[in-house]
């Protein structure tokens, strides 16, 4: 068994693996299921692949050597289940905004429908992009994950990853300037 993250401090780190599921499962099942509906854009698919994604954590969990977090480790698993997917078919659906999956409204109707629209505008422009200053923009701003964290969810060099999120940015911008984004 690995060496718990010190951001993984409430997760039970027994030796016995279902524990720990169950702790990542109330820990980090939403933010699975949002991560694999960004990437395949369909919400039942993305819960097969989350179901997939606990199981195969179960399966390896002795092998987890501590090396990142378990939320990093949980997203690099959803990343490569959601990569093998898209290997053998992309979908064509364009997924409404991911952030709001198993998310209550907590503000009054209408000002929740504005930000969503805009979430949502914004979305669609980020969809536009080559994959990888996709996936860079996601894992940054929706999942707050830091370089270091997508470099290891993803595989690729810190400074890889550094590289394309300021492209990413960039084209991002420039897309959202012409639409009249502020």
């Amino acid at each position: 068994m690995g060496r718990p993250s010190h951001k993984d401090n409430n997760l039970n780190f027994s030796k016995d693996p279902s524990a720990a599921i169950e702790d990542m499962m109330n820990q980090y099942g939403t933010l699975v299921l949002r991560t694999a509906y960004f990437y395949l854009g369909d919400r039942h698919l993305a819960e097969d692949i989350s179901q997939e994604v606990f199981m195969l954590a179960y399966r390896n969990w002795t092998k987890f050597r501590g090396d990142s977090s378990v939320k990093t480790w949980l997203i690099k698993i959803t990343i490569n289940r959601c990569r093998d997917h898209l290997r053998l078919k992309r979908s064509a659906e364009i997924p409404s905004d991911p952030i709001f999956i198993n998310e209550p409204i907590t503000r009054n109707l209408e000002e929740e429908v504005i930000k969503r629209m805009n979430r949502t505008e914004i979305l669609k422009h980020v969809l536009t992009l080559p994959l990888h200053y996709q996936e860079v923009l996601y894992l940054f701003y929706y999942l707050d994950f830091n370089t270091l964290e997508i470099a290891k969810a993803t595989g690729d060099p810190e400074g890889t990853i550094r590289g394309r999120l300021h492209r990413a940015r960039k084209l991002l911008g420039g897309l959202l300037e012409k639409e009249g984004f502020q």
